[in-house]
């Protein structure tokens, strides 16, 4: 991923920055190494989706973070423990943000506005942090068996606010279909390949473009509703949008 397409608050280093103030009684201790743990999983972040995974060593890390090899270990057991405490701080925050967008849509509005709010703060929350998102869902698959269990997690997840929202979304619409659990996984799996593949193509910053896409996805599933027409976005290919049937 080239140094300038990276990007977004989780990926911000302090590489070339001045270091935290040495000496005793300068910063709160507790100040200090939160603050050191905070820069150590932004540049985590930023070095691997600059270079890989595979390619990162904890000497990069230090350097971006502008911290001692020492404060490094005091965090964290070695790159593998870094690297998957900085994606699950980011995930937490993605999934934080997804519940906030369809928790603020109000109750009597229809169940699509619910879904389509979730599904536009999940793609613009990723668009705004270009970096952690290559580094979850192009990087996360080479960093070994901790880091795959931590996507199937993720999977399962989204899989299960799938349930929930179709099966609240059924008390109101009692003609959409029932369907199996595996619809809901099928559907958490498929919207992570289409991000996938957008951003491994570095089209990141249009990941809003599919939000028609995904909303008429979950919808031609769980409500039986028809695609609606073609509309072709800015960029053709993945970007093309498709409008909610009537």
């Amino acid at each position: 991923m080239p140094e300038g397409a990276q990007g977004g608050s989780l990926a911000r280093t302090h590489e070339g920055k001045p270091g935290l103030p040495r000496g005793r009684n300068r910063l709160p201790t507790l100040a200090v190494s939160a603050s050191q743990r905070d820069r150590l999983e932004r540049s985590v972040i930023a070095a691997v989706a600059a270079a890989g995974y595979n390619a990162v060593t904890v000497a990069d890390i230090v350097r971006r973070a502008r911290v001692s090899r020492v404060a490094f270990y005091a965090h964290f057991r070695g790159k593998d423990d870094c690297f998957l405490a900085a994606v699950s701080a980011g995930g937490q925050l993605l999934r934080g943000r997804v519940i906030a967008a369809a928790r603020g849509v109000p109750r009597e509005t229809p169940p699509e506005e619910m879904l389509r709010a979730g599904c536009r703060a999940f793609l613009s929350f990723l668009a705004e942090e270009p970096a952690f998102a290559r580094v979850f869902y192009v990087d996360m698959p080479a960093a070994g068996p901790s880091a795959r269990e931590r996507l199937d997690v993720a999977v399962e997840w989204f899989a299960e606010i799938n349930r929930r929202w179709h099966l609240r979304a059924r008390m109101r619409h009692p003609e959409w279909p029932a369907v199996p659990d595996e619809a809901y996984l099928a559907l958490a799996g498929a919207t992570g390949e289409l991000v996938r593949a957008t951003v491994r193509a570095d089209r990141t910053k249009e990941l809003p473009d599919l939000e028609d896409t995904l909303v008429s996805l979950h919808l031609a599933v769980m409500a039986g509703r028809p695609w609606g027409h073609l509309r072709p976005g800015p960029s053709g290919g993945l970007a093309d949008r498709h409008r909610v049937g009537g």
